[in-house]
């Protein structure tokens, strides 16, 4: 009963899917069957031969592999290795190469014999290239082909580098990349100008010679194409669709990448559920959004012909059900994000006492503030709370290299106009301007230019945090030890970092945290600020009495938004609020236009905010409630 259970709950599934509920278990699975794999083979006195990936999504199998070699002796001296891809052109000795991504994450660390390690090479002269592909398919051939090959998914859905268009059966082979794909790894190579347009790849006829398939994704960022790769038809433009037709295929995810499945996602189309308050709301305002109907006017029929006759049948009758549903959507609406002060707080979204609040708004960059909830942040400081602004990091690694030139070119003229010696910032200037001219793809600024940039996003957050109407000494920067490397890739979070925001919470000793929740941000800078704040508040709660009535809310924006279901306050925003909102986030000024860093949405900052401020409202309108001009969501975080 169990299995057939199982098989239904998976119908719309196509291969085989393990859902792990974090990262770190699925890794360590991963990991654990390649080491199982390694030691079988030596055993018997054999090779092993892996196919392997790079990006972010197998470093955590890295690192396991060599805690494996490290503490618990596994041996790699048996294992011959086929790397995936490599950029072409490409110097072995750039940072941005594959090679050594797989020699700082892997091969340094264990005992392999580098003369077993295979990655194609970058520096081929393009005549030369189709004779190394046959050459690197024929050493596969030749060891009997590769026992695991690992995978990562693009956003494109490609496998390895073979982007949407790639034959089933194609072999190793120069390739030209896909623009989302350049666009992913911009920020490895300090712009996407900076990126190669080719690579060379694996074929999916390559990898699907491997006798063992595993594909791995992480986070929700990944949850919309691996629904497509797992679920939808075979198809050239997801060329991972293609893994369809292996027989020796397994994909493994954690549990936002296998979020948008169908089991996951709408289980009331699969199996029977335990239908608790938030998977009803879920259902209920999927099934207004799929028949475009106000909740108040769903019908039995709707429910029955949906997969929810169960919720019908146990909850019922369904008008009931709607107008629970509709009423618990409606007690989200707030204009009193700080609590409405002498009013019944029972169906509001926040306490009415105390009826000024002390909130912190941490904002992880310096423009994620006004970004995500500047109407919210402008509506608590005129509705009289005493609000604070918290700035995580410099973001000094996203502003354009000319603007440090423009702004240092101002402070020498001022410097002349009011008769001050600039000899020593001019020979500052002509150091900087060197270096610039110089400067290499993502080579680490100077650290004078890294103050530079860091100061022109600092005046900038004051700016946006001064418009929003708060005085100075409110404005907090914190410059988080893990983020100031330079670099896109950051340190570890440390105790100092968790100790800066402690102390921070203990001098405002807030009834309201506001903190950044979009875990989908490319960078990766929002859910380890997050994890600081969290981090610092239940360290706190253990012997600060203020704590315990300190309520936690998430904002999200600047990537993505929350799903109806999810919000628990919606903050609406008149035309005049909308455009003050705007207005603040104009102060950025470096972040206008294009951005060093824009992600997946081309769009500037302040159009994306405004968009899914007013997608949010809509979705409040289509579901029968009052029509507002914009809406900022919000979801408490009970810690």
């Amino acid at each position: 009963m169990a299995r057939l259970n199982l098989l239904e709950e998976t119908r719309y599934e196509k291969l085989p899917v393990n859902v792990y509920p974090t990262q770190k278990e699925a890794v360590k699975h991963v990991a654990h069957r390649i080491a199982g794999l390694i030691r079988s083979k030596q055993e018997v006195g054999g090779q092993t031969v892996l196919g392997l990936a790079t990006g972010v999504t197998p470093i955590g199998v890295y690192q396991e592999l060599v805690r494996l070699h490290k503490e618990e002796g596994l041996s790699f001296k048996n294992v011959i290795t086929f790397n995936l891809d490599e950029y072409y052109p490409m110097q072995p000795d750039a940072a941005q190469s594959y090679v050594t991504f797989m020699n700082e994450n892997l091969f340094n660390h264990i005992d392999i014999d580098q003369s077993k390690v295979h990655i194609p090479n970058g520096t081929l002269d393009k005549d030369a290239v189709a004779a190394f592909c046959m050459d690197y398919e024929r050493k596969i051939e030749d060891l009997g082909g590769l026992d695991l090959q690992i995978l990562g998914i693009g956003r494109t859905g490609h496998i390895g580098f073979n982007e949407p268009g790639s034959a089933p059966n194609s072999g190793t082979r120069l390739v030209t990349l896909d623009d989302l794909t350049r666009s992913d790894a911009s920020r490895d190579f300090g712009g996407k100008e900076n990126v190669p347009t080719k690579a060379i790849t694996m074929g999916i006829g390559t990898i699907f010679k491997a006798r063992e398939i595993i594909l791995m994704a992480w986070s929700q960022r990944k949850a919309s194409i691996i629904k497509k790769a797992v679920e939808g038809e075979i198809s050239s433009d997801v060329p991972a669709t293609y893994l369809q037709l292996s027989d020796n295929v397994e994909f493994v995810l954690d549990a936002g990448a296998a979020s948008d499945l169908t089991r996951f996602n709408t289980p009331w189309l699969v199996k029977d559920c335990i239908w608790t308050n938030t998977l009803k709301k879920k259902a209920v305002i999927w099934l207004a959004g799929v028949l475009k109907k106000p909740v108040l006017k769903l019908t039995e029929e709707d429910y029955n012909s949906h997969g929810m006759a169960q919720l019908a049948v146990e909850q019922g009758p369904v008008y009931n059900i709607n107008i629970d549903i509709f009423n618990q959507i409606q007690h989200t609406i707030t204009g009193w994000p700080g609590g409405k002060p002498n009013a019944d707080d029972s169906q509001r979204p926040e306490r009415a006492n105390p009826a000024k609040k002390r909130s912190i708004i941490f904002s992880p960059h310096p423009d994620d503030d006004v970004i995500s909830m500047g109407g919210t942040f402008i509506r608590l400081v005129d509705q009289g709370h005493d609000v604070h602004v918290a700035y995580q990091t410099s973001g000094n690694t996203a502003v354009w290299d000319d603007d440090v030139l423009r702004y240092v070119e101002f402070a020498i003229d001022f410097n002349k106009s009011i008769g001050e010696d600039t000899a020593k910032l001019s020979t500052v200037y002509d150091g900087m301007r060197t270096f610039l001219e110089q400067k290499q793809p993502n080579q680490i600024d100077t650290q004078e230019i890294r103050n530079v940039k860091g100061f022109i996003r600092k005046t900038e957050a004051i700016a946006g945090a001064r418009y929003a109407g708060l005085p100075d000494d409110h404005i907090h920067f914190m410059a988080l030890p893990f983020y100031e490397t330079g670099k896109t890739q950051k340190n570890k979070v440390g105790e100092e970092d968790v100790r800066l925001v402690m102390e921070l919470l203990q001098s405002v000793k807030p009834h309201q945290v506001f903190a950044a929740g979009d875990f989908a941000d490319p960078h990766g800078t929002h859910v380890v600020c997050f994890n600081i704040i969290l981090a610092a508040l239940q360290q706190l709660k253990e012997t600060e009495e203020w704590v315990k009535d300190c309520w936690l809310w998430l904002y999200r924006g600047a990537w993505h938004e929350f799903e109806t279901h999810e919000i628990e306050m919606a903050v609406p925003l008149s035309p005049q609020e909308v455009l003050r909102k705007r207005n603040a986030i104009f102060k950025h000024q470096s972040q206008k236009d294009t951005p060093v860093f824009p992600g997946d949405d081309d769009r500037e900052f302040w159009v994306r905010a405004e968009d899914r401020n007013r997608e949010t409202a809509g979705c409040y309108n289509q579901l029968g409630l009052a029509e507002y001009e914009a809406m900022e969501a919000f979801v408490r975080f009970r810690f």
